[in-house]
């Protein structure tokens, strides 16, 4: 099984932006745990990160083999139809994924165009809403 996870936008500078809104664990450490626990289910994990919207469409659609998705798109939550669709076009199962309560911050934080076309969505809970998304989202592949 093959999972791929798309970081959005500024979250290659985890660990030293607003650390009191999305701590001090960083991108690589995060991609560190999900890779221990992908291997630990016996998963490929496919981990990739850009700053630039096309270029993450551009992975999607090069990555429609893969089983599942798990995405934090940064805020293009809030802006991209363009991600939103692209996630349709590849039919993967996916997990939206958040560092931070995007439900409890400031009013445009709190609507997101992904979250419509996953399967669930996490967050709040740091680096936990990763590792529950996957999990959520392994036990969703394997039981349908």
């Amino acid at each position: 099984m093959k999972i791929i996870v798309v970081h959005g936008p500024n979250l290659n500078l985890l660990g030293t932006r607003e650390p009191d809104v999305y701590g001090t664990v960083t991108m690589d450490e995060i991609n560190a745990t999900l890779s221990e626990r992908a291997r630990e289910e016996k998963v490929e994990l496919v981990t990739y990160q850009s700053n630039i919207e096309g270029s993450i469409i551009d992975f999607l659609h090069a990555n429609r083999d893969a089983d599942g998705l798990l995405i934090n798109p940064g805020a293009y939550t809030h802006t991209s139809i363009a991600i939103r669709d692209a996630v349709t076009a590849t039919e993967l199962p996916a997990v939206e994924v958040h560092l931070s309560n995007i439900h409890a911050r400031e009013e445009f934080r709190r609507i997101s165009y992904i979250a419509p076309v996953c399967i669930g969505q996490v967050s709040g809970f740091g680096v936990q809403s990763y590792l529950m998304g996957l999990s959520g989202l392994l036990g969703f592949l394997r039981n349908r």
